[in-house]
């Protein structure tokens, strides 16, 4: 769920399932700034973007937003130049840039310092992308420089939430998101982490790199539960993608907050990437 954040953000709860954004939202922030010590300003830049200024976080000299998504002084600087969202429907989601240069091929790479468990969480990801027979196929490379590199970190909880990872979006030159960043701590995903789970927040996080925001993006709770939240005005991409469903697409591999387990591709996400891919 630069995961959208999936960092998605998580919200803990005692013997309840990690959800991959944050579940807990703060449409208020003070004057001047956040309780995370992000400034007015800089939420206001960010809320120009289209992005939700709720639970906005500094994050490795950047700011997470939407539980998984990381922006930087660069990015808030861009001006918005996509169309605003008018439909108040749960469907699939592009931002304004996508891998161009098709049919190509993105290698990935994983960080010597992550555990066998992330390195065949990301084989089940890209396994999962080839199986659809796409014009963007992904391979893993074991030395040189990749197009996306995964790299670990280390933060246990903070104020009821952990990140479990993050990731970015396409840049304006048609190239996927560089970094997809994974938590290594315990809390994360426990002490022998699933590889299905592991593998599907990676799924989650290519998806952000490639170009997707969250299928449920008008309307959080259908996903984290909790008051209805609208990740925001869509003044950059957010753009519908057609031939997706104007209801709920329960269980889109898009979703803002994890089910805590393995989830892949549900038969409109498959519909999206062949649209744009």
């Amino acid at each position: 769920m630069s995961k959208h954040t999936l960092t998605a953000l998580a919200c803990l709860l005692a013997g309840a399932a990690i959800c991959i954004v944050s579940c807990k939202k703060d449409t208020t922030p003070s004057a001047s700034v956040n309780q995370a010590g992000v400034s007015q300003a800089t939420l206001d830049k960010i809320s120009a973007l289209g992005f939700s200024t709720a639970d906005v976080r500094k994050f490795d000299g950047k700011y997470l937003v939407e539980g998984d998504i990381l922006l930087s002084d660069a990015d808030l600087n861009t001006k918005a130049n996509s169309p605003f969202l008018t439909t108040a429907k749960e469907e699939q989601y592009r931002t304004n840039y996508v891998v161009t240069g098709l049919p190509r091929q993105i290698t990935v790479r994983v960080a010597s310092s992550l555990g066998s468990a992330f390195v065949a969480g990301t084989d089940t990801a890209i396994a999962r992308y080839n199986r659809l027979g796409l014009t963007l196929t992904f391979r893993r490379i074991t030395s040189g420089t990749a197009n996306i590199t995964i790299s670990g970190f280390n933060q246990g909880p903070s104020g009821g939430f952990i990140t479990l990872g993050s990731s970015g979006f396409p840049t304006s030159s048609g190239n996927p998101y560089n970094s997809i960043l994974m938590n290594t701590n315990s809390a994360a995903y426990g002490s022998n982490p699933n590889v299905l789970y592991v593998g599907s927040v990676i799924q989650h996080e290519i998806g952000h790199c490639i170009g997707f925001r969250h299928t449920d993006y008008f309307n959080r709770a259908l996903s984290c539960g909790g008051t209805a939240t609208n990740e925001g005005s869509a003044g950059i991409g957010a753009i519908l993608i057609p031939g997706t469903p104007s209801g709920n697409s329960a269980n889109s591999w898009m979703l803002a907050c994890s089910n805590g387990g393995n989830r892949t591709f549900n038969a409109n996400d498959i519909v999206a990437l062949n649209y744009l891919y």
